[in-house]
């Protein structure tokens, strides 16, 4: 059965926007109920994020390959699965979701639908540390989906729930997560000024990490069918 381009925009939408709604109200409730204690706030924060990464993927993945992430669609369209014309509608999307999701998570817990952040995140560790985050995190989107497909929504929930702690930035690894922290004035928030360097690092570090990929496996580009999962793409939207 193919898909429509539509059908597939929308199902970036609702995961990138459900995908949000976990990392910033997962932050509201655990900062809430942690008592000041930051370690245990990030941690719960860490878990939710993990857990819905994993369910996203494989509620969506059938559909439009969850991607949920502009990084991702850049790589697969690299790799050839998705046509470049198709990306930007991908990337509107998951960007549109994102937004969705911070205005969600703020009106379930009484606060504003907007709040811009006042959470610095600056700093050549922090945009290094995206640049790791991400590199890593499509090192493990490639090498799970070419070798262990069954395996890559465990394995990319793991990973992200892992770089929390490893990562000083707490790995965002996501333009369109970025964008919309940035929109929450919470614990998981990210200061506007900050946004376009964490973004810069992260395409580079997807790119970089697609690029090696290209090396590892020398055939990757004609392999790559399905970046997370696979989908029925319509190839006449």
């Amino acid at each position: 059965m193919k898909i429509s381009l539509a059908r597939r925009v929308a199902a970036e939408f609702l995961g990138t926007a459900f995908l949000v709604a976990a990392v910033i109200g997962s932050g509201i409730m655990g900062e809430r109920l942690a008592g000041g204690n930051v370690a245990l706030a990030l941690l719960a924060n860490t878990i939710a994020t993990g857990a819905a990464l994993v369910a996203l993927i494989l509620a969506f993945g059938g559909i439009s390959g969850a991607h949920f992430n502009p990084v991702v669609t850049v790589a697969d369209a690299m790799e050839k699965d998705i046509p470049w014309r198709e990306a930007p509608c991908y990337l509107a999307g998951q960007l549109l979701g994102g937004v969705a999701g911070a205005v969600v998570a703020h009106l379930m817990f009484t606060l504003p639908p907007i709040s811009m952040s006042r959470h610095a995140r600056s700093g050549p560790t922090q945009i290094f540390s995206e640049f790791i985050a991400t590199f890593g995190l499509l090192c493990v989107i490639w090498g799970c989906s070419r070798l262990r497909s069954n395996a890559v929504a465990f394995a990319v929930g793991a990973y992200i729930t892992a770089a929390y702690w490893f990562t000083a930035s707490t790995s965002f690894a996501n333009p369109a997560v970025t964008i919309a922290r940035c929109l929450s004035d919470t614990f998981a928030g990210i200061r506007p000024v900050d946004v376009p360097w964490f973004v810069v690092a992260q395409f580079a570090g997807g790119i970089a990490a697609t690029l090696v990929f290209r090396w590892l496996v020398p055939n990757l580009d004609v392999r790559a069918g399905n970046i997370l999962l696979p989908h029925p793409p319509d190839k006449n939207p």
